[in-house]
């Protein structure tokens, strides 16, 4: 037997990974020889996929406190406001206009955080490559005109089971990151599917196995993301957009947790990709569109 380890196994199918390889005769037919390649990242995948979850639990609780200690309050501050406005000077009607069209902005701002609540997923089959394609046309008539897209996809892959408005959502929000991460260069953006029939992972203090074989890649050549990002890139208000919100890819990672998926990213300077793995639907089960 022969093993090599820290192998660095970079193919447009399987992303650039770090394996050991190991090489063992068939006693039972001599010349021939089974080779296994296991990833170093397994592990690193599951820390990351609780890191994640916590992130999602984190969002959603800020959600619920944005509604109690902020909206409500807005209220009464919109109706003094308005209360101030009947009497108030000409010169001085354009300022409590303001607080009422302030309020407001705030409310619109938290009803946006509602997305974060907990509410039942609605899951059924789901073509991603039908997902895929109507992000691929919004975003080619929006804000990636002038980016070149490439796409490596698997024909016979099998439908995903999920929610198809939230996984739009998902890779809205990937994609215009990478979009926005190449806008200073001649971008490329490169949407890859695989079916990776990765081990079944059992999950601690459960009777409960995670089998994540469907995975979707989102890949730019813009200038990677700083270091310092890396461990906190899911948790709110974390950008590293001048006027970004921060919320994109902690509303990414909270909706692939409420599909029992998972998420990574690879980068290094000129390249960034992110991979979504999801469960399968099971056969017979109707295709959303």
């Amino acid at each position: 037997t022969v093993s090599e380890y820290g192998v660095i196994l970079d193919t447009p199918r399987t992303g650039h990974r770090i394996v050991s390889i190991t090489a063992t005769p068939l006693l039972e037919k001599p010349g021939w020889v089974v080779v296994a390649i296991n990833e170093h990242s397994i592990a690193i995948r599951m820390g990351q996929r609780f890191t994640h979850r916590h992130a999602a639990r984190s969002v959603t609780a800020m959600a619920a406190i944005l509604a109690h200690e902020i909206k409500n309050p807005l209220s009464g501050i919109r109706g003094a406001a308005q209360l101030l406005e009947r009497n108030a000077l000409p010169d001085d009607k354009p300022l409590t206009q303001l607080i009422c069209e302030e309020a407001d902005r705030i409310v619109a701002l938290v009803n946006r955080m509602d997305v974060f609540s907990h509410r039942p997923l609605e899951r059924k089959a789901v073509n991603i490559h039908r997902v895929l394609e109507h992000v691929r046309r919004v975003v080619e008539n929006g804000f990636a005109q002038s980016v070149r897209f490439s796409e490596v996809y698997d024909p016979s892959l099998p439908p995903v089971l999920g929610n198809r408005d939230q996984l739009v959502q998902v890779f809205l929000n990937l994609v215009k990151n990478a979009a926005e991460a190449v806008a200073a260069k001649q971008g490329e953006i490169v949407l890859t599917t695989a079916y990776q029939n990765m081990v079944r992972l059992a999950v601690t203090a459960t009777n409960t196995s995670i089998h994540l074989p469907l995975v979707i890649s989102v890949q730019d050549n813009g200038p990677g993301i700083p270091e310092d990002l890396h461990r906190h890139l899911f948790d709110p208000f974390v950008t590293t957009k001048s006027n970004g919100s921060g919320l994109g890819l902690a509303l990414v990672a909270k909706v692939i947790n409420d599909h029992g998926g998972l998420i990574e990213f690879d980068t290094q300077p000129g390249w960034t990709v992110f991979r979504v793995m999801l469960p399968m639907a099971n056969e017979g089960a109707d295709t959303g569109l």
